[in-house]
């Protein structure tokens, strides 16, 4: 299988790389390679490409940057989601595109499902939720709703995002500050980048489903394990959503329900046994002794 990925220098690009390139053709297109805010810059890529496959792991992840660049989400998160789109239909490829948790309100009490009604509440996650429209205007597309994306792969970027602070913090002992009262279930990538390859190779059905780790958790009970399988002192600051101010709204109760891909084949492992395999990752040199 030839398979194009899209925004293959970023954390979860690489991943898909490293993770498909053992067993297909991989055609890699980085930010400097490919201008996905160019419709004709997409549309000749891919014709000259001809994949079987396109992953677009590209998207503009500023959530507060957003509310004062709408264009740009815009541009990034749908408007580049529609060209690829376009590009896998006219081509016959499968697409695969990544979404996120943010598309729901956080009102919900129980893990939210593919079937719940998505209810943006920032410019961030209503860019996110049009790109899912688009991608899923092709006969055979996946979306992938992903969630607090941790993890690196072998040759990829460094980690970035709140899990990578969260590690440093504790490594260094500077008590870093955890949400106590938002709920997440998040992704490792490396399991992100199995489901997607094995999505592939399957005649699961099309449409969406979520990409997370099975279970969930707050930022302060993912902190304490973390700090448990990292071997040192779980010192963080608890801190409530409601006092810190953030620019754009972020969902409170943001957990996922993976059934649906479990029903396709696929198992999650546990955020738990996920944070065990990153933590054996971190760098030893950064470690406290």
């Amino acid at each position: 299988m030839r398979i194009a990925v899209v925004g293959s220098g970023g954390q979860l690009g690489a991943a898909v790389v490293h993770e498909c390139a053992g067993a297909h053709e991989v055609l890699p297109f980085t930010h400097a390679t490919l201008d996905i805010t160019s419709d004709a810059a997409v549309a000749d890529a891919m014709d000259r490409a001809r994949p079987d496959a396109i992953v677009n792991c590209a998207a503009y992840n500023d959530v507060d940057g957003a509310e004062d660049h709408p264009t740009v989400a815009l541009a990034v998160n749908a408007f580049a989601v529609r060209a690829l789109a376009q590009a896998a239909e006219r081509t016959g490829a499968v697409l695969v595109h990544y979404s996120t948790d943010f598309v729901f309100d956080g009102k919900s009490a129980t893990p939210y499902s593919e079937e719940d009604r998505p209810n943006p509440r920032s410019v961030y996650a209503a860019s996110k939720l049009l790109g899912e429209w688009f991608a899923l205007d092709v006969p055979r597309a996946y979306v992938l709703r992903v969630e607090s994306l941790f993890g690196r792969a072998p040759g990829g970027p460094p980690m970035k995002g709140s899990v990578a602070s969260i590690a440093n913090g504790l490594l260094a002992g500077t008590s870093p500050k955890v949400f106590e009262d938002r709920v997440v279930s998040p992704t490792y990538i490396i399991d992100g980048a199995m489901a997607t390859r094995r999505l592939l190779e399957s005649r699961a059905a099309p449409g969406v489903y979520h990409c997370v780790s099975t279970g969930s958790c707050t930022w302060l009970e993912f902190a304490r394990e973390l700090a448990t399988q990292l071997g040192v002192e779980p010192k963080v600051t608890p801190v409530r959503m409601a006092d810190v101010p953030l620019r754009a709204e972020r969902p409170r109760f943001c957990a996922l329900s993976n059934a649906k891909l479990r029903a396709a084949g696929i198992e999650m492992p546990t955020w738990q046994d996920a944070l065990a395999r990153f933590a054996r990752l971190v760098p030893l040199p950064t470690r406290r002794t």
